[in-house]
């Protein structure tokens, strides 16, 4: 489903992240730095720092994540698409992180170096993959080794999905009600914002049952005063909320 193809993507792309960000930091004894960035780039900067190796991180979460997708099988065809979708999307969102050298912190010389964004914005991205991802149809051919399945575009007018999109090929179930067989756990219950027009909106999130409301007093720390020195000395207050859950 959608959401298989989401999970798939990002356990890849985490997989990635964290073994790239780990040979950076020298936590890992069988990588290091990306090397393959040096000489002249350009007026005002130059390489510097530890540039993290996202192939290196990208060839570790090949092996372990498509280990198990070895099959001749639809399913196997779509999480190796996903996976490689997310490790994809840590090589796209790459950028080049800097740090000023000079006096009194002038930005004379700069040193600059290849990073991995937060893990926050490969979500975020792989997330709209997530909204926008194709769906596909099984077709079944013979080859030497026996009857091979694989995946093609089930709407030709819309663009074929790049190595960079996710891809799905059952639709999603009613995420609603509960579902053992799914893994559903529905959505009663289930704090919502009776303001928001989105995904956590009491509208959308509820399916229509409508929500309840109810009353809660919380204790928090107000009135915070700075004394000198050196600690904070706060009152505690109670304050109702509204919670809205789904019926």
């Amino acid at each position: 489903t959608r959401e298989s193809a989401f999970v798939h993507a990002i356990a890849s792309a985490g997989v990635a992240f964290a073994v790239t960000r780990s040979c950076a930091e020298g936590s890992a004894t069988i990588c290091g730095c990306d090397t393959r960035h040096k000489g002249s780039p350009g007026e005002g900067w130059k390489w510097g720092g530890c540039s993290e190796d996202v192939e290196f991180g990208s060839m570790v979460s090949r092996e372990f994540a498509d280990a198990r997708e070895n099959r001749p099988d639809a399913r196997s065809a779509m999480n190796r698409h996903n996976n490689e979708a997310g490790r994809t999307s840590i090589i796209e969102l790459m950028h080049l992180k800097c740090k000023c050298h000079g006096l009194s912190g002038s930005c004379e010389v700069k040193t600059c170096w290849w990073s991995q964004p937060d893990f926050r914005v490969i979500g975020d991205y792989l997330k709209d993959k997530y909204d926008s991802a194709s769906e596909m149809v099984v077709e079944k051919h013979r080859e030497s080794r026996g009857w091979v399945e694989t995946l093609r575009p089930k709407y030709n007018f819309f663009k074929a999905p790049t190595e960079k999109d996710l891809v799905y090929y059952e639709n999603s179930p009613n995420f609603c009600e509960p579902n053992p067989e799914t893994g559903s756990f529905g959505t009663r219950d289930r704090i919502c914002n009776v303001t928001s027009h989105g995904i956590d909106g009491c509208d959308l999130l509820c399916c229509g049952r409508g929500h309840n409301t109810r009353t809660e007093k919380r204790k928090e720390k107000c009135h915070c005063i700075f004394h000198w020195c050196c600690y904070v000395r706060c009152q505690e207050c109670i304050r109702v909320y509204d919670v809205h859950t789904c019926k």
